[in-house]
């Protein structure tokens, strides 16, 4: 018999993924059609002159076993021997190579995972502020008496008085946190992501994103801390992603792990095909037949399967579709919306915001800072140096991320690079972060589509997932590819999902869009095909 085949459209986390489980678990072909040069799609790592940069933040944690086991696997945790050896700007250049050829990848010693701390804060009142909030001395010194007193009632109040009927996310983050620390802390942050008040947004977006955050189990953390554990990074299963307290990192960013993983694709005779857009899906009989598209060249080409796994935008695929689509269906994926991501690399001799009580030029040791005040557009910032020390060419810099949530058509995505540099400068200077003349370089860098939204037509939502799902051969998969604010892992096992599906025969695609909708991921929940996993 011929082997089947599976087109697989996007060579991010999910994709990848979906490659190299099939390479190990079935007889099916792989062959995955990418629109850049770069794996990864945002957990991509970018290079600048030796300085790497990661595109939001790629913490590689999980809940699921499934996941850490796999990243390990490819990349397994280094010694301190290992995390400490350095190349020169120049050796990465000739041992990190792209793997859209077969050139060479990091040598052992430098591929590994190294284990960071994790610390994140708020930046508001020019003042830092740790994440989540901690009902610290030092945390009501800073808000004062008066919005302490607001704050500790306004709570009270959600907690006797809740919202009953939660429909947007302004009343999720209320009932969570109460009115006045929902203004304070998240109001600002948010609606710079979204573009939109949070009373416009859907509450789904909450209860996927924070859905065991909340004060109660904060406080519990704060006590639970007290009791150390030894079993490392895998003794936070339990733990709400947002207070970990450590996380693994490989040592060159996320980036470095799908270069890994697409290599091992190649290697094991899968094909990866860069610089090819898709712009038709075949269809016959109520399958999907064909992906066609032009390639790097300008011509065209036709790859025909068995299997489709889509990781591109929703709107991307629909419009794609060479069949009648139904008028709602395709009126909902027009006009499903996202937010873009700009993120602007600063090199710097140093910051002008210190430790507390520090009076040395020691850095600051956040990974990453959230940045609450409203008379900013910068959204985040990040600090390279404290993800992993070999993501800055020169230790004696600091490299930042400053990072920015647009539309494609706003002033803010059109300027310049030149003239979004010299914004972003400002706007540090502005909130006291850094002076202006210890800038030494820049880069900018966006990021289309990187926030599929939920708000607009996305309460229509299901309608346009039933009509997607009566494809048999198609899976929908990642964050763009099912319109899910998904993270790293989710994506992943999304595509493992989707794997052990065809496995076991599976059509019922229910169990995929679950992924991120229960605590545990429905990890070993004895679905029908959770006899594969893990295999």
């Amino acid at each position: 018999m011929k082997p089947k085949t599976a087109i697989i459209i996007g060579a991010g986390p999910a994709g990848l993924t979906a490659a190299y489980e099939l390479l190990k678990r079935t007889d099916i072909h792989p062959i995955v059609l990418e629109m850049s040069t770069y794996m990864g799609g945002i957990s991509r790592t970018v290079d600048y002159k030796g300085n790497r940069m990661d595109i939001g933040g790629h913490r590689f944690f999980s809940k699921s076993d499934r996941v850490m086991n796999w990243w390990l696997q490819h990349i397994p945790v280094g010694t301190e021997a290992q995390g400490n050896v350095r190349l020169t700007y120049q050796q990465q250049t000739r041992e990190l190579a792209v793997p859209k050829t077969n050139g060479n990848i990091l040598s052992e010693q430098h591929r590994v995972m190294l284990v960071r701390p994790r610390k994140s804060r708020i930046y508001f009142l020019r003042q830092f502020f740790d994440y989540p909030i901690k009902l610290s001395a030092d945390t009501l010194g800073k808000l004062g008496i008066t919005r302490t007193v607001k704050i500790g009632f306004s709570y009270m109040r959600s907690v006797l008085f809740p919202i009953k009927k939660v429909e947007n996310l302004e009343q999720f983050f209320i009932n969570r946190f109460g009115r006045q620390l929902y203004k304070t802390f998240f109001q600002s942050y948010t609606e710079k992501v979204w573009g939109v008040p949070c009373d416009k947004i859907s509450a789904a977006w909450g209860e996927q994103r924070i859905k065991g955050l909340s004060i109660r189990k904060t406080i519990s953390h704060f006590l639970a801390q007290r009791v150390k554990s030894k079993n490392g990074h895998f003794s936070q299963k339990g733990t709400e992603t947002s207070l970990i307290e450590q996380f693994l990192y490989p040592k060159f960013g996320p980036g470095q792990m799908w270069e890994e993983v697409a290599r091992k694709v190649r290697a094991m005779g899968g094909e990866i095909i860069t610089e090819f857009q898709v712009k038709e899906l075949g269809v016959e009989d109520g399958k999907i037949t064909s992906a066609s598209g032009i390639a790097a060249d300008g011509s065209s080409r036709t790859f025909e399967g068995d299997y489709f796994f889509s990781t591109m935008p929703i709107q991307e695929l629909v419009s794609a579709l060479k069949t009648e689509v139904p008028k709602d269906a395709r009126y909902i994926s027009d006009n499903l919306q996202y937010r873009d991501f700009i993120t602007v690399g600063l090199l710097l001799d140093e910051l002008k915001v210190r430790e507390d009580n520090e009076r040395t030029k020691k850095l600051i040791s956040d990974n990453w800072i959230y940045i609450q005040e409203p008379d900013v557009l910068a959204g985040r910032l990040q600090i390279f140096n404290n993800w992993s020390p070999h993501m800055v060419a020169d230790l004696n810099k600091v490299w930042l991320g400053v990072e920015y949530f647009c539309y494609e058509n706003d002033d803010l995505w059109r300027k310049p690079d030149e003239e979004m540099t010299r914004f972003a400068v400002e706007e540090l200077a502005k909130i006291d972060i850094l002076e202006p003349q210890y800038v030494r370089d820049a880069t900018v860098v966006r990021m289309p589509k990187t926030y599929p939204a939920y708000f607009g037509v996305y309460e229509r939502f299901e309608e346009l997932r039933r009509y997607l799902d009566t494809f048999e051969n198609l899976f929908l998969v990642g964050r763009n590819g099912m319109h899910k604010y998904n993270n790293q892992d989710h994506s992943m096992l999304t595509a493992m999902t989707a794997v052990d599906n065809i496995l076991a025969g599976q059509i019922d695609k229910t169990n995929i869009w679950a992924v991120n909708t229960e605590e545990e991921y429905h990890e070993q929940k004895g679905t029908a095909a959770a006899t594969t996993a893990g295999k």
